[in-house]
């Protein structure tokens, strides 16, 4: 059921992610491109629902996984659309640009453009040239200042002379040469914003999904206590039971997505209130999320902005899976029975600092031949370590992934995360409980958007703290080496 589920729900994000990008520029068809990349799921659903336990073979993981992507390509390019003119033709070195409609930017006249050159002072940003593209007008020349202060006077001088017309994008292209991109603006502050506030913010709406959402996860609690459905309806007083999960559950992922919101808020970045989403069976909800309505100003705003929210989630989730395993009992282990979502019978070795915490807690009673019954509390704090994990894995537009981009650069950040995915894979292979986690990181867009100012580094201790995040990361993710096993008597 739970394997059925997962396809559903990945199937229907697939379709979603190809109708909203792949379908602007290819003739093939959308359930034709859909259809090749589930297929490496169908295999590996099929042989998990076929034989359980029993590990799926290298080449059923590895063949599909590479062949898929190339299939892929192959059609993608064989009906790709040409553009509308030759001459408008983006380069393939030049990134993506941040820009949320499709108008083209108003062609610049010889006056405009004239104006246009004297926004690069010759001691900044001398300009080179001017191109015009499908999405921009590029500006190229050569950096002669901190990236900061040409970002800073440049999209000034641009501002005086242009008002709100154009959004002023800083960027590197594949060869790490900077240029500006002036994309069309489309949150004009002289003429109506679209993006009011009570549209952009919806609070009944939030509040409605936090009070459904209260009830699916206490309801899912009631289950975890063993607590039929019939009993509970028949006394309501017994939902009460579950309020230790949910309540648990939705502070650790309302503080997560409220620390995302409050960092946008403060660089005067325009968001969405958080919305969780709720479920009727499992676990209650599927998490919550917000929505970023406006670009990154600069690489610092998209470093603070992503770190905060795993952070947040951890913080709230440590104390609360330590007070759950306080309660938690010790069972024997069932390697039919015991797995990575068996909250009644789990075997915390696939993660290092889960089993550390185990150890810890349980004490002498908890070796490697026996598993966990998690308590309530447990559940959301150990789902707490999962969210936080998933979230930092450095690929697309994950937190992890818009970490790395603002560490390292969008060029890096994209390598890291095409490796990032074989390494789970291998996991993958040798844990299969990480196997899901390979699929759903196989459907991950690699390209994360660029920061309006993309050049500027982060300083020293943005780059520790973004260590220290990766290493988390690590802890989270990594098995129990078995020195340190043996070491704790495990």
């Amino acid at each position: 059921m739970i394997m059925l589920f997962w396809l559903l729900i990945l199937g229907l994000m697939t379709y979603w992610l190809l109708q909203r990008g792949v379908a602007q520029i290819t003739r093939t068809p959308i359930w034709l491109l859909w259809l090749v990349m589930m297929t490496p799921a169908f295999i590996w659903g099929t042989w998990m629902f076929a034989y359980d336990q029993k590990p799926i073979p290298a080449e059923l993981v590895i063949i599909p996984f590479i062949a898929c992507p190339c299939l892929y390509w192959f059609l993608v390019q064989w009906g790709r659309l040409p553009p509308p003119t030759s001459s408008d033709s983006a380069t393939p070195t030049e990134p993506s640009l941040p820009v949320e409609n499709s108008h083209l930017p108003r062609p610049l006249d010889q006056q405009e453009e004239e104006t246009l050159r004297t926004c690069f002072p010759w001691t900044v940003f001398p300009l080179h040239n001017i191109e015009y593209r499908l999405q921009a007008v590029i500006c190229r020349g050569q950096l002669r200042s901190n990236p900061d202060v040409a970002y800073r006077t440049i999209r000034d001088n641009i501002k005086a002379k242009f008002s709100d017309r154009f959004l002023i994008a800083f960027q590197q292209d594949l060869k790490d040469k900077p240029f500006f991109a002036l994309v069309p603006n489309p949150y004009p502050e002289n003429t109506e914003n679209l993006l009011k506030p009570d549209a952009l913010n919806r609070p009944i709406l939030c509040l409605a999904l936090v009070l459904i959402t209260l009830f699916t996860t206490t309801v899912a609690g009631v289950e975890m206590e063993n607590i039929s459905l019939d009993a509970w309806q028949a006394n309501p007083r017994l939902l009460v039971a579950g309020l230790p999960y949910s309540l648990s559950l939705m502070a650790i992922l309302g503080v997560h997505e409220l620390a995302h919101y409050l960092t946008a808020i403060r660089y005067k970045m325009k968001a969405t209130l958080p919305y969780f989403l709720p479920i009727p069976f499992w676990l209650g909800t599927l998490g919550a999320f917000i929505q970023m309505r406006s670009p990154f100003p600069h690489r610092k705003a998209l470093f603070d902005v992503s770190i905060a929210g795993p952070w947040a989630g951890f913080i709230i989730s440590l104390p609360l899976l330590i007070l759950g395993l306080n309660q938690s009992t010790v069972v024997p282990f069932d390697p039919k029975s015991s797995g990575f979502l068996n909250f009644e019978s789990l075997n915390p070795s696939f993660s290092f600092l889960l089993t550390i915490l185990s150890k810890l807690i349980l004490g002498d009673a908890f070796t490697s031949e026996q598993a966990i019954h998690l308590h309530p509390m447990a559940i959301a704090g150990y789902l707490g370590l999962i969210v936080t994990a998933i979230n930092l894995i450095p690929v697309g537009q994950l937190d992890g992934g818009h970490l790395v981009h603002a560490m390292f650069g969008q060029k890096t950040s994209f390598v890291m995360g095409q490796f990032t995915r074989f390494f789970i894979l291998i996991l993958a292979l040798i844990h299969s409980e990480f196997i899901a986690l390979a699929l759903l990181l196989f459907f991950f867009p690699l390209q994360d958007e660029p920061a309006l100012n993309d050049v500027s580094e982060l300083n020293n201790i943005r780059d520790i703290i973004g260590f220290v995040t990766l290493g988390l990361l690590l802890l989270i993710l990594l098995p129990m080496p078995s020195v340190v096993g043996q070491w704790l008597n495990y």
